[in-house]
């Protein structure tokens, strides 16, 4: 469980009035940094990584909307997430580089197609195929719902991660601990990155113009990696990095330098 008590919390406000958490930290060009789904302040894979960031950057942490402090207001759509990042890259100042993790990739993405200012930005294994099954992730989309509905956030939490690939050993290891809690308790938001899930299509690459970096593991299975090369390939301005690490993950000594030099230069 990673805590951000030692920063003050601050707020913007999205277009649907919805409001946006965050922190921010550091010194530099704004960087925001955009988690995956599941994650948030409260449990999020940036602790580390931010603190080396802020050396450099001005790093802003938000809770994407229905976690921690960001509040929700329905309905939900893709382009909901979109406009809380706008908010978000206005109260930095009205540009700022992104990186992201996974899921939280297809928020990037879906912005820097919208024409949001992100002057660049990284994404770690962003979980785009070049070929989609819109029925069967509608069909995930709805078992996860019928869960959440029926009240059932940890079978909700299990589903969804078993879902996208998880390692058994992995899921053992999570299953009672903090970091399943944290989960859960923003079980409800996973439907919304299936949802955005859905709406980034591999096609829509090609309108993204935004200078990116993508990013994979060499501890990561073909599947996450060779989505991470197809990524590459499909956006008109990226380039590809493969870094030493675990299963979906780069350690934050590796990672750090990674995005300093390329948001640097």
């Amino acid at each position: 469980m990673k805590s951000a008590d030692a920063l003050t919390t601050e707020t913007t406000t999205s277009k649907d009035g919805t409001v946006i958490a965050y922190e921010k930290t550091g010194v530099g060009p704004a960087l925001i940094l955009i988690d995956a789904a599941g994650h948030y302040r409260r449990f999020s894979s940036f602790e580390g990584l931010r603190a080396l960031l802020a050396a450099d950057f001005t790093v802003y942490h938000y809770d994407r909307r229905g976690r921690g402090q960001s509040g929700d207001t329905a309905p939900f759509t893709p382009e909901r997430e979109v406009e809380d990042l706008a908010a978000l890259i206005n109260a930095a100042g009205g540009s700022a580089f992104v990186y992201a993790f996974s899921s939280g990739g297809l928020v990037a993405v879906q912005a820097a197609a919208h024409g949001l200012p992100i002057a660049k930005m990284a994404l770690l294994e962003p979980p785009i195929a070049p070929e989609q099954d819109s029925a069967a992730q509608r069909t995930f989309a709805a078992g996860l719902s019928e869960l959440i509905n029926a009240g059932r956030r940890a079978a909700a939490v299990e589903y969804y991660l078993a879902g996208i690939g998880v390692p058994a050993d992995i899921l053992d290891g999570m299953r009672g601990t903090e970091s399943w809690a944290a989960i859960e308790a923003v079980a409800p938001t996973l439907v919304y990155d299936c949802l955005i899930s859905e709406a980034t299509s591999y096609g829509l690459l090609a309108a993204v113009n935004t200078p990116t970096l993508v990013i994979d593991s060499e501890g990561s299975d073909d599947e996450l990696r060779s989505m991470a090369v197809t990524v590459a390939q499909g956006l008109p301005s990226a380039s590809l990095q493969r870094l030493a690490g675990e299963w979906h993950g780069v350690s934050d000594e590796v990672l750090a330098p990674a995005l300093g030099r390329f948001f640097a230069d």
